[in-house]
């Protein structure tokens, strides 16, 4: 196997079979898929489920050899995540298990990192579904064409919608901020 094998060859191999090529693609493209996924669940043991399940759908039934394997894994990445948190009771039960999170080495370092992601996620929640995910993809690392390809938006576009994006999240972000300790409580729900 030639160590700078593009991906487009992996999948070439992979139609044809070949389980070193699945393990390549898995290797190369893992990191990415579980950075999307734990930025919209907010859970390890949640994005790792789905992360599994991206790449059991990859291996079951991969994408043509000539389309880009990372946008497609986030198509289905994002796809199988919303599923997921459909089945559960979305923000408030979330919200509950990060106020929960055992103290870590520093307990006001800990409530402050708790109370920020708390923050990070109610305000992402209040976004509009595209705006969500194209900060998540583009926080997760993929370019301008990644995330239009991931979600079907023309690549000109991408720059405009993620500068709406980050402008509407900044503002969500500052009423979560300005809101006051109450919201910040346990077991406090945030309104969308």
């Amino acid at each position: 196997m030639a160590e700078h094998e593009s991906d487009g060859a992996l999948l070439e191999r992979l139609w044809r079979g070949d389980e070193a090529a699945f393990e390549e693609l898995f290797v190369r493209h893992y990191a990415t898929v579980y950075r999307v996924l734990y930025g919209l669940t907010g859970k390890r043991e949640a994005a790792e489920d789905a992360a599994q399940e991206t790449f059991l759908t990859l291996y079951r039934r991969p994408p043509a050899p000539n389309q880009p394997v990372r946008p497609w894994l986030c198509r289905v990445a994002l796809n199988t995540a919303r599923n997921t948190l459909r089945s559960e009771r979305r923000d408030a039960a979330r919200i509950e298990r990060v106020a929960q999170a055992p103290a870590v080495e520093d307990p006001s370092a800990a409530v402050e990192r708790i109370e920020e992601r708390h923050q990070v996620r109610a305000a992402l929640a209040t976004l509009p579904q595209r705006q969500a995910q194209i900060l998540l993809l583009r926080h997760a690392g993929l370019s301008y064409a990644e995330v239009a390809a991931a979600l079907d938006l023309a690549p000109g576009s991408v720059g405009t919608l993620l500068v709406r994006a980050e402008r509407a999240f900044a503002e969500a972000y500052a009423r979560h901020r300005s809101a006051g300790t109450d919201d910040q409580l346990p077991g406090k729900q945030v309104q969308p």
